[in-house]
């Protein structure tokens, strides 16, 4: 949802890659049907999204990470150290973690759509002003 969500908001012909993977991603999964039926609300089209794994080679390969978790951040430093400085907090500058929807009812992921959307919000005015 956040690639989603992000992708929206980034300038036309900016050449800004960006991508979801997971770090306990079920590998070639589709999203999760609530996930897409929320998107579609908001004319975003996510049903061709399948899960992919992070590696260490993504990562020293991306310019700026946005994790959901502090976990996901810690990960990310076992798999490539040198990556600390473009590892950041979605929630960052709300002060938050994201919580994972999955398996969770429709009302929790429709709550957590609306953290997303109000982070990537505030990351759209850092990135892109």
């Amino acid at each position: 949802m956040a690639e989603a969500l992000l992708r929206a908001c980034a300038p036309e012909g900016s050449g800004v890659v960006i991508t979801s993977v997971g770090i306990a991603a079920l590998v070639g999964e589709s999203a999760d049907p609530e996930a897409v039926r929320l998107m579609q609300d908001r004319d975003l089209n996510i049903t061709a999204h399948r899960a992919r794994q992070l590696t260490a080679e993504m990562v020293v390969a991306s310019d700026l990470i946005l994790v959901m978790e502090g976990g996901h951040q810690q990960h990310i430093y076992s798999l490539a150290p040198a990556a600390r400085g473009r590892v950041q907090m979605l929630g960052k500058w709300l002060d938050r973690e994201i919580p994972d929807p999955y398996k969770k009812s429709p009302e929790y992921f429709k709550h957590v759509l609306g953290l997303i959307e109000q982070d990537v919000k505030a990351w759209s005015k850092k990135l892109w002003g």
